[in-house]
């Protein structure tokens, strides 16, 4: 097996707020190996997007980060602006949530993807930069590059742009690609050829992906691992296969409960929803995190010690007290 391209420890993410400290990453562990793709799913608040931002050092000032995170073996937590700024773009790109809105609209698509390139490699002649650019969109599976290329944003269907984005992401032919709800905003249609524009680039590029999201169902025909957050921290990690046909904690079951399926028996029933909201980040509970949610809790023991990661196959492990009690169970 491959080394780890990207390995975060322990990172934990503080912010000062009036109501006390808001922990929004707390102890995360994870490895991501060159060339794969990692699933980094949760509800909204649950910190993949903070993780993300941590990972490129763009968290404001405000923020406290400990613990953390290597890339090929450097050390980024503590880098300085101008070698973080060196690596952004460049190494690891980011694919931003809401990235409809990330195109300037003053700016023909090729002068932006141009830009990309630019920033990092200064002296690239007008030809050059122009020939990489439809070069760009012809990557991301846009028709016509030749002539799109002088459009603006606005000239770009929803789906379109969404792969312009991508497109830019991919300039400097970065190792990592983070991508956090590629697929917001989109039709279903549209998501489906967005991800397989994903596939698509990571096969040509061989560039190692990261993608976040709250939906179970985007990552399934996508990553290679998922890893489950709640609450700031891993709750679950392994395979597809793993998770979604023999998941282990409480809540991996309750997000797969809640995808609509075209076996459910009658019209009229109801999709499951997981009970309770998310804990607040400054008001996080003592013991297990999704301990006042969980239908399994034990007062008594989940309550009050925080759950270990219990490895239960080969890359496989949950966070959970009961975890072997309740996979008997569901055998």
């Amino acid at each position: 097996m491959n080394e780890p391209l990207l390995v975060v420890e322990d990172l934990r993410v503080v912010y000062a707020t009036d109501e006390g400290e808001a922990v929004t990453v707390d102890g995360l562990s994870f490895e991501v190996r060159e060339g794969e793709t990692l699933g980094i799913v949760g509800e909204s608040g649950s910190g993949k997007s903070m993780t993300s931002l941590a990972v490129l050092g763009l968290l404001p000032r405000a923020a406290r980060v400990t613990g953390s995170i290597r890339f090929r073996g450097r050390e980024l937590v503590g880098l300085d602006e101008d070698a973080l700024r060196e690596l952004r773009g460049n190494e690891i790109a980011m694919v931003f949530q809401d990235a409809l809105a990330a195109l300037n609209p003053v700016m023909t698509v090729g002068d932006q993807l141009a830009e990309a390139v630019r920033v990092h490699r200064p002296g690239t002649s007008r030809a050059e930069l122009r020939r990489r650019s439809v070069e760009l969109l012809e990557l991301v599976g846009i028709p016509s590059a030749a002539e799109r290329v002088d459009q603006y944003p606005h000239e770009f269907s929803g789906g379109m742009r969404q792969r312009v984005v991508i497109a830019m992401s991919m300039a400097n032919e970065p190792a990592l690609l983070i991508a956090d709800e590629p697929t917001t905003a989109l039709d279903v249609t549209v998501q489906a050829q967005v991800l397989e524009v994903l596939r698509e680039v990571q096969a040509r590029t061989g560039t190692t992906v990261v993608l976040i999201t709250h939906d179970l169902g985007v990552v399934a025909g996508v990553a290679d691992r998922v890893l489950v957050m709640y609450a700031g921290n891993r709750v679950e990690e392994g395979t597809v296969e793993q998770t979604f046909y023999a998941p282990a904690h409480p809540y991996t079951r309750g997000l797969l409960a809640s995808l609509p399926r075209m076996d459910r028996r009658t019209r009229d029933q109801r999709l499951f929803q997981i009970a309770g909201q998310p804990p607040a980040a400054t008001a996080l509970p003592p013991g297990c995190r999704f301990g006042p949610r969980c239908p399994s809790c034990v007062e008594e023991l989940c309550g009050h010690a925080v759950p270990q990661a219990t490895l239960l196959g080969e890359g496989h492990q949950a966070a959970c007290h009961r975890v072997h009690e309740l996979q008997e169970v569901a055998r």
